[in-house]
């Protein structure tokens, strides 16, 4: 036994050694990119009102059950769109969290859905016409990723944790921010969907160091090693004990002599 425990000292230590520099030879994230208005349904020079004009077939369609035929809302249903603007428009239909099929639902990102890009770049328009807020054209490349972390930590971590995982609050699912970009941010901020507040008393560019933080999370750098699906410093902690002490009683128990009788 004793012999055999001596021999796979060796191996031990190589497959040992190994782990560390490769967990030390990790690529680190790739740079964060600007993400701003590009992604938008409607962008500066569009024929807003040929649009619209398409845009109210589709509403009345779609739309119209919950939000009333003249999108003043219907109660127990839908709010009023009058006054939301374009702005909220976007947010709603790009994300796909529009339209759903029970109004009691919270209105969550999916991957699909039964508009159209250019059906919702018309219902856009649409409810732009009755007033409110344009899209914004956030700019994040300048931003400081320390200086998003601090706002980020003081107003979102609450709910969103701060490594923006999400997570559960009394009636509702707070959203992980893996597929946010910096215009879901900007339209975010200004608008407080389902659950979430208004933050309209940050200024643009403390939301462009926002949205530039959240972006730095979708691929964080993990110095300490392995990230374990980056769901926060403390399991991610504990993990790491448990893991640092079992190792430490297998190397014991490899490296160790018997005390004879």
């Amino acid at each position: 036994m004793r012999r055999a425990l001596r021999r796979l000292r060796l191996p031990a230590a190589i497959v040992c050694g190994g782990l560390a520099l490769a967990n030390l030879a990790a690529p680190g994230p790739a740079p964060v990119a600007a993400q701003t208005q590009a992604g938008a349904l409607l962008r500066p020079g569009d024929d807003r009102a040929a649009l619209a004009a398409k845009g109210e077939r589709v509403f009345q369609d779609t739309c119209s059950s919950c939000h009333g035929g003249d999108a003043r809302g219907i109660e127990g249903r839908g709010p009023s769109l009058r006054g939301v603007g374009e702005l909220a428009a976007d947010f709603y239909l790009r994300t796909n969290r529009m339209p759903l099929d029970d109004p009691e639902d919270q209105p969550s990102r999916h991957p699909s859905s039964p508009l159209t890009r250019e059906e919702k770049r018309q219902v856009t328009a649409y409810v732009g016409t009755f007033g409110g807020p344009a899209i914004p054209d956030p700019d994040p490349g300048a931003a400081r990723v320390a200086d998003g972390r601090r706002l980020f930590t003081d107003s979102c971590a609450g709910c969103h944790q701060v490594v923006a995982r999400g997570g559960q609050v009394p009636r509702a699912r707070i959203p992980d921010l893996e597929d946010a970009t910096a215009l879901d941010v900007a339209e975010a901020v200004d608008i407080g969907p389902f659950l979430m507040p208004r933050f309209r008393t940050l200024d643009d560019d403390e939301v462009d160091a926002i949205a530039r933080y959240v972006a730095a999370t979708h691929d964080p750098e993990d110095r300490g090693g392995w990230g374990i699906g980056h769901i926060g410093p403390i399991p991610e902690g504990m993990v790491t004990w448990l893991l640092a002490a079992f190792a430490l009683v297998l190397t014991i128990r490899i490296i160790g002599e018997r005390t004879p009788r």
